[in-house]
């Protein structure tokens, strides 16, 4: 409600001014910092300066045209301070607006901005035969929850696995699980028992190096569909998947398609052929490329045996989610690494003539550290992401025993605070920042942590448990104190915030405005008396904060987190 207001404000005094003093304006309606000063603000040096009259000359000019503004009936007080107007909004009429907008919507904070339009997302992507590490975390839950908000905004949203199930590294672990491998032991164990094959390759290999052109020459047959290399890549693809599902189950996520690098083999001639005929490939040291100017370096499609690489798929799978799903964005939620990466993809699709290449977004993130350095052991061994939930877990039920050991299915509760710990504590952290990994601190029931968030929302249901609220009964005088209208102005905020959201793709902004809500409403309980005698203030309070445990629900929801009633 404030920024529709704020907006058509804006609108209207820009009008006025441009009739004023014949020069276009552009205004700027802000919200001040210290919100004692008020709910909106207008700095008048910008207009100073285009207009060249004195300060406040102009302060006044504009000071009168607000007063008259035919929004004049939500204004409070209007106060000249320096060079800003700050105004303040009339309280009944803000709070009015907003709880009868809630009222009116069973799914409050959406928006139609999406409908009509697709998006692909690629992410999570673990490379098969491997496990699931601490590493995979960041891209799965991010890629999910930008899903989720996305369709919290009526985008029509395809979500892809784009496995790593090709390329040279299973020529390494067919040969090495031919050569040395024990096929029981892979049987009993097959992830574990891989990642030792691939690392004893390598450590061979340092001595026989003539083994990496073997593994080569495996990898070009299995591209040739050699039916024993077929099957035993299969073979590893489905022990893989097995695995990751046990992850995705606990993380709640799932995608509509697990289609790998291997899905797009037969369909990477084409992308080749279609280079050739636009006259983009060049033939580099017997390897073919496309040349990128000066702005990056070339762009590989092809190496000196014919086999190909990354980009080469990557546009095979660019072009198919095109024909099949025809995107209006494609978004890849990779590391901040594979920067250069997409920013040759987005080069050569240009190049193609293709003007979707504007569509193409990197959705980057930063590393998970521990003590400062990226999260894994000593060589061949990482830090399994299943291992990691399991722990929170455990730690999350420590914590509950202590301070309710007679809780109801509490191993349950736990493991559902335990993973949301997680994946909260990625997604409070602006993306491309690296983050540091504490279990200890992320499973903590106080501060910025997911644990707050739950309790909060469980603390909200005890209240409203045992009470009735009639929507009807409603005294909006109520919701003018300080404490009251901060919850009201950041409930008015949620739809904004998740466009925001989107148009950042990022979570984090969704993920610190429940702290801060979480953060007003604990403030409002600690100041107002909810269970008070009379019957309409008692029903309003329980409205207003019935409405802060729907938004906490629903963004905990988006964010990939679980909601519980009891903690």
């Amino acid at each position: 409600m404030i920024e529709i207001l704020k907006s058509n404000l804006k609108t209207e005094i820009e009008t006025k001014l441009q009739n004023h003093y014949s020069e276009k304006i552009n205004l700027v309606v802000e919200t001040p910092k210290n919100s004692e000063l008020g709910d909106i603000s207008i700095p008048v040096f910008s207009i100073v300066k285009v207009v060249r009259r004195p300060l406040l000359e102009v302060v006044e000019i504009v000071r009168e045209m607000i007063e008259s503004s035919k929004y004049k009936d939500n204004f409070s007080e209007i106060k000249k301070i320096s060079g800003f107007i700050n105004i303040k909004l009339n309280r009944i009429k803000v709070s009015q607006a907003v709880i009868n907008e809630f009222s009116s919507n069973q799914n409050y904070g959406n928006s139609n901005i999406g409908i009509g339009k697709t998006v692909v997302i690629d992410y999570s992507s673990p490379n098969i035969a491997k496990p699931f590490s601490v590493g995979h975390l960041r891209s799965t839950v991010i890629g999910h929850a930008i899903g989720n908000i996305l369709e919290k905004l009526s985008y029509k949203v395809v979500r892809i696995n784009h496995l790593g199930d090709f390329g040279t590294q299973f020529g390494k672990i067919i040969y090495a699980y031919l050569n040395f491998g024990d096929k029981e032991k892979v049987k009993k164990n097959p992830i574990d028992e891989l990642v030792k094959l691939y690392v004893k390759f390598h450590k061979i290999a340092k001595d026989k190096p003539e083994i990496e052109e073997k593994a080569r020459e495996i990898f070009k047959e299995l591209e040739q569909k050699n039916p024993k290399y077929v099957e035993l890549w299969e073979y590893f693809r489905e022990v893989s998947l097995k695995e990751y599902m046990k992850v995705y189950k606990l993380l709640n996520v799932e995608f509509d398609h697990y289609d790998g690098e291997a899905f797009y083999n037969d369909k990477m001639a084409s992308v080749v052929k279609e280079l050739r005929e636009k006259s983009l490939l060049k033939k580099d040291q017997g390897a073919m490329i496309v040349d990128l100017g000066e702005e990056y370096p070339p762009a590989l499609i092809q190496k000196r045996d014919g086999s190909t690489l990354y980009i080469t798929r990557d546009l095979a799978a660019l072009f198919y989610r095109k024909r099949t799903y025809d995107f209006d964005e494609v978004l890849y939620v990779v590391g901040n690494e594979q920067k250069l990466h997409f920013d040759q993809l987005k080069a050569v699709v240009r190049k193609m003539g293709y003007d979707y290449y504007q569509d193409i977004h990197h959705i980057n993130f930063g590393l998970v550290l521990q003590n400062g350095k990226k999260m894994s052991t000593r060589e061949g061994k990482v830090v399994k992401l299943i291992d990691v939930l399991n722990e929170a877990s455990k730690l999350s039920l420590k914590y509950i025993n202590e301070k309710n050991p007679s809780l109801e299915n509490k191993e349950e509760i736990a493991k559902k605070v335990g993973v949301s710990a997680i994946i909260f504590n990625d997604l409070k952290n602006y993306r491309a920042n690296d983050i540091e990994f504490n279990l200890k601190d992320m499973v903590n029931f106080v501060g910025q942590t997911g644990p707050y968030l739950q309790y909060t929302s469980v603390r909200i249901s005890s209240i409203l448990k045992e009470n009735q609220i009639d929507k009807d009964s409603i005294d909006y005088n109520y919701y003018t104190n300080d404490y009251s209208y901060e919850l009201i102005k950041t409930i008015d905020e949620y739809r904004d915030i998740l466009l925001k959201a989107k148009s950042e793709y990022s979570p984090s902004v969704l993920a610190k405005y429940l702290l801060t809500l979480a953060s007003y409403f604990n403030s409002f309980y600690s100041q107002e008396k909810v269970m008070v005698e009379d019957l309409i203030e008692r029903n309003s309070k329980l409205y207003l904060i019935s409405i802060v445990r729907y938004i906490l629900d629903d963004g905990m929801k988006l964010l990939g987190m679980k909601v519980i009633k009891k903690m």
